[in-house]
């Protein structure tokens, strides 16, 4: 007799609420891939470097693929709205029509990076379910309000700024609203990755933020030199760039310090997919940061350098999440972390 796995009698009871839409599997198939893999050996304790019988301490994140792209959407977004309001602020009209241009890209950003956070949450619903409270101590709940102001004011400040009347006070002031929630956009996925208890992330919580709004700007400013040709404004987004690509890789040499302190934390920063995507970060930026020093003005260099920088923007953004996934697995990473508290 096959059954959906719930067998509810409809005539005595009916299934209602989030839950009831989810297919169960049978017990033998969810049993199968909640439990971890059977021991093939005979269970010991090494007295030297104890763990719970090679067990990981932590599950591993359940994100998936959708958030490190949405990690790198919405930062550039939230680094472009911010470089659009300071644009703003100088009152330069011949500048007008480039911050126009940072206010689309945050458009842009900030929506498809929306739609690919509610994609892994699965349901509209639970992205609307986490906007009921306000809770400053959690940074997913903050994040969720800051992106939800950001995108609206974003596309206010795109379609009537730089109008006449009332609607351009409008535009304007979205504007500068917009500036604001772009930095947390930006950099609150930073906050978010060093509040939990992965070993990697933990111990490098007070560098993720920064990293990740260097990263930011560095993708922000490489999209726009991509996208857009001005001279005037290249400038702008070459001190931009330059700025936020040597913040990137000054960054990224710390966290690596810091978590190398207990050297099996920082191991997924040197091994595995992670280590070779952050390597691969590290050299396309770097790559990135040279040509756009080179001396003169050529729209292809400019090209080449955009490309290169949010490629390896991109690629930081995987690292982080593949490093935490490694870092969750290992359970040596866990127990020499805390031993190392311990013992300072």
């Amino acid at each position: 007799m096959k059954t959906d796995g719930r067998d509810i009698d409809p005539s005595l009871g009916m299934l209602l609420g989030e839950g009831s839409g989810q297919q169960v599997k049978r017990d033998d198939e969810r049993m199968e891939a909640v439990l971890p893999l059977p021991w093939d050996k005979t269970p010991t304790v090494s007295e030297t470097d104890p763990t719970y019988y090679d067990r990981p301490l932590l599950k591993e994140p359940v994100w998936k693929i959708d958030i490190p792209i949405y990690y790198f959407l919405g930062g550039a977004a939230g680094a472009a709205l911010a470089l659009g309001a300071a644009v703003q602020l100088a009152g330069d009209g011949e500048l007008q029509e480039f911050g126009k241009r940072c206010h689309w890209v945050g458009i842009v950003g900030s929506s498809i990076g929306g739609a690919l956070l509610v994609h892994d949450l699965g349901r509209p619903m639970r992205f609307l379910n986490m906007l009921r409270v306000f809770r400053p101590t959690s940074p997913m709940n903050v994040g969720a309000w800051i992106l939800s102001g950001a995108a609206p004011l974003a596309i206010t400040a795109g379609l009537f700024s730089n109008r006449q009347g009332l609607l351009g006070h409008v535009g304007s002031a979205a504007g500068y609203g917009a500036g604001l929630f772009g930095l947390g956009l930006a950099g609150y996925t930073g906050v978010l990755v060093g509040n939990t208890s992965i070993p990697l992330y933990q111990e490098t919580r007070r560098l993720m933020p920064v990293l990740f709004l260097a990263s930011a700007t560095a993708s922000a400013a490489s999209i726009l030199d991509i996208l857009f040709e001005d001279r005037r404004s290249s400038k702008i987004t070459f001190i931009f760039g330059t700025a936020g690509r040597l913040a990137e890789l000054g960054c990224g040499f710390a966290v690596e310090n810091v978590a190398g302190r207990v050297p099996q934390v920082a191991k997924p920063l040197h091994s595995g997919v992670s280590g070779a995507l952050w390597r691969t970060a590290t050299a396309l930026t770097a790559a990135s940061l040279v040509i756009s020093l080179i001396p003169g003005h050529s729209r292809s260099r400019r090209k080449w350098a955009g490309v290169l920088g949010a490629l390896g923007s991109l690629a930081l953004r995987f690292a982080v999440h593949y490093a935490g996934t490694a870092s969750a697995r290992d359970p040596r990473a866990s127990f020499r972390q805390q031993r190392a508290k311990m013992i300072a």
